[in-house]
């Protein structure tokens, strides 16, 4: 079970998970050593599964980000997500989902062509809704 310090150690590696363990420690009013075994612990029970960078997308060069509604025409997904794997540079997350569609997917592209090059070849393979993300 957390308790409110695990809670406070999440929500500080959440904003930055490269902060040191003295740093950490001093923000939820531990030791270093002991938010380093706290973290440990809460790696250890699975509850930190990973760490990751957040990538700024636009000054990568992938000015366009897409959400998209995919509907499958058959109960065979493997073509589709076939097609996602030879695509992967774009894709950001693929969830499969409960509702009106099948898939959601999030995508980004360096343009409006090679978008359309990629929704050419995706409607080969399922119906989809586009949305363009405008903002965040």
């Amino acid at each position: 079970m957390l308790d409110i310090t695990d809670m406070h150690i999440l929500k500080e590696l959440t904003k930055n998970s490269r902060i040191t363990m003295k740093e950490l420690g001093e923000k939820v009013h531990l030791t270093g050593p002991a938010a380093s075994a706290r973290v440990a612990k809460l790696e250890d029970n699975g509850i930190i599964e990973g760490y990751t960078i957040k990538v700024n997308q636009v000054k990568m060069g992938c000015l366009v980000h897409a959400i998209i509604h995919i509907y499958t025409k058959s109960t065979n997904h493997q073509p589709y997500l076939s097609f996602l794997k030879e695509h992967n540079q774009f894709i950001i997350n693929n969830y499969k989902v409960s509702g009106e569609s099948c898939y959601l997917l999030e995508c980004k592209f360096p343009s409006n062509e090679i978008l359309d090059e990629f929704l050419t070849g995706l409607s080969n393979l399922v119906g989809y809704k586009l949305s363009i993300v405008i903002n965040k």
